[in-house]
């Protein structure tokens, strides 16, 4: 008779996490439920929903939608230092990925396997968080992106922009590190909120004679206005 290890894995797993929970007591940065990184509850909100649109011609996909928990664990990985949840947050991106991966594999035979590209963090945002949150996602994932993209200018944070000032701000702000004339990638980034970032990536490579098939994102802001084109819907 087999028996399964799954069920002794997981036991194990939550016994060791109760006994870290007495020397390094931590709360959900899910919910706030104390002796969890993230508790089961919010484990299970990052089970990926595959939200679909599109970006202008480029077919974007995020794995969450941004609220909730999935909203407040992201936050706390990017705002508050909280590391310990990179790791949970990558097994939505990674599945979405692949996901993205084999349906173009599917839809263009002969298609070279693309490279993940990001586009890093400024300076004083690195300076300041002392780590990069896509590049920490990607690599929970197993995964790393290739160092394509660059700044090219200076551009104001994106938090407190409207959309119209998000694109201006983006608008012209990425160069290129290396030559990427016939390669095809897939941008990759944490939360996409009006699509200005992924546009000027797509724009970068673009006018370099490269190829962003897709746009990959760990979570999307819903919309709640009327542009049937940046509304995001169940793909899978």
């Amino acid at each position: 008779m087999s028996v399964s290890c799954v069920p002794l894995r997981e036991a194990l797993r939550e016994a060791l996490l109760d006994a870290l929970a007495v020397v390094l007591p931590i709360d959900c940065a899910g919910c706030g439920a104390p002796d969890r990184a993230l508790c089961s509850g919010c484990r299970a909100a990052l089970a990926p929903q595959g939200l679909h649109r599109w970006i202008d011609e480029t077919p974007a996909f995020a794995a969450l939608s941004y609220e909730g928990s999935a909203r407040r664990a992201i936050l706390a990985l990017k705002e508050e230092g909280r590391t310990d949840v990179a790791r949970a947050l990558a097994r939505p991106l990674a599945e979405t990925l692949t996901r993205v991966v084999c349906a173009l594999a599917d839809s263009r035979p002969g298609l070279a396997a693309p490279q993940l590209v990001t586009v890093a963090p400024s300076l004083a945002a690195r300076r300041q968080r002392g780590y990069d949150p896509t590049a920490l996602l990607l690599a929970g994932a197993g995964l790393r992106a290739a160092e394509v993209l660059a700044h090219a200018r200076r551009s104001a944070p994106q938090k407190s922009l409207t959309e119209t000032e998000r694109a201006a701000n983006r608008r012209g702000s990425l160069g290129l590190r290396r030559d990427v004339a016939g390669r095809s990638f897939i941008f990759v980034d944490d939360v996409v909120t009006t699509g200005a970032t992924a546009r000027e990536a797509v724009r970068a490579i673009a006018q370099a004679g490269g190829e962003v098939i897709a746009v990959v994102a760990l979570a999307a802001t819903p919309r709640l206005d009327r542009n049937e084109a940046a509304r995001w819907e169940t793909s899978w």
